[in-house]
């Protein structure tokens, strides 16, 4: 069971719409004993549906936040039955350009769909999830309106990290610095490392078995996986 502090954080990215993939996650949460996962999307545009993933989450024992993918189009949908389940069961939150917090101060906060560094970029909410960079910025400093001890921010899309020369998002590099988040998940190639004083992790999909348990005290994380069944992997 999940401690009274919340420190070790469940990460994992496209469930792509699978109940089964679901139940492996909350299975590997209670495993790994976590105190909250971190869920980024595609979330239920496809497969089982949203409805299907959203009432396999309501098995899970701690909060779940989460994130849409770009592919979690049009919004209407997503946003529908999103509002459906948090009204009835307060422990599921989505925090697509919002935030909300754990019963101990922690701040989860994200932004979904694909980031664009070019500000005049077309957003889309209707064939799929993009907006351009000043749209995160702005929905985001939400943020600053909670009294919160810790961040965990969550994005769709991988941040740049100019260090290790890894291309990603300038914009989601930008947003990691100016907040500093204990934690960032954030989408892209799978991985752990450290970009300013935040731990960002890139879970890998979670429809290949791919998911990581990071541990906020200790500023680092674990990649994971479990057994997922011949030809059910993401492709």
């Amino acid at each position: 069971m999940p401690s009274e502090h919340t420190n070790r954080i469940l990460c994992a990215a496209d469930p792509g719409g699978s109940v089964d993939a679901i139940g492996q996650l909350l299975l590997a949460a209670d495993e790994q004993s976590v105190d909250a996962i971190a869920l980024l999307g595609d979330i239920g545009a496809h497969g089982d549906g949203y409805r299907a993933v959203f009432s396999a989450l309501l098995r899970a024992r701690c909060p779940v936040f989460w994130v849409p993918g770009a592919g979690d189009a049009p919004v209407e949908r997503y946003l529908q039955e999103a509002a459906n389940i948090e009204t009835a069961f307060p422990l599921l939150r989505g925090v697509h350009g919002t935030a909300a917090a754990s019963a101990d101060g922690l701040l989860f906060a994200g932004f979904g769909g694909a980031i664009s560094d070019d500000p005049t970029q077309p957003r889309d909410e209707l064939e799929r999830l993009a907006y351009p960079r000043w749209e995160a910025e702005y929905r985001l400093k939400v943020i600053g309106e909670f009294d919160y001890n810790e961040l965990v921010l969550l994005f769709g899309t991988a941040p740049e990290h100019k260090g290790l020369k890894r291309t990603g998002s300038e914009a989601v590099a930008e947003l990691i610095g100016t907040y500093r988040p204990r934690l960032a998940v954030c989408g892209g190639d799978r991985g752990v490392e450290i970009l300013g004083r935040s731990l960002t992790v890139a879970p890998g999909s979670l429809r290949d078995g791919y998911y990581a348990v990071a541990d906020l005290h200790r500023r680092e994380a674990e990649l994971q996986e479990f057994t997922v069944p011949a030809g059910t992997r993401a492709r």
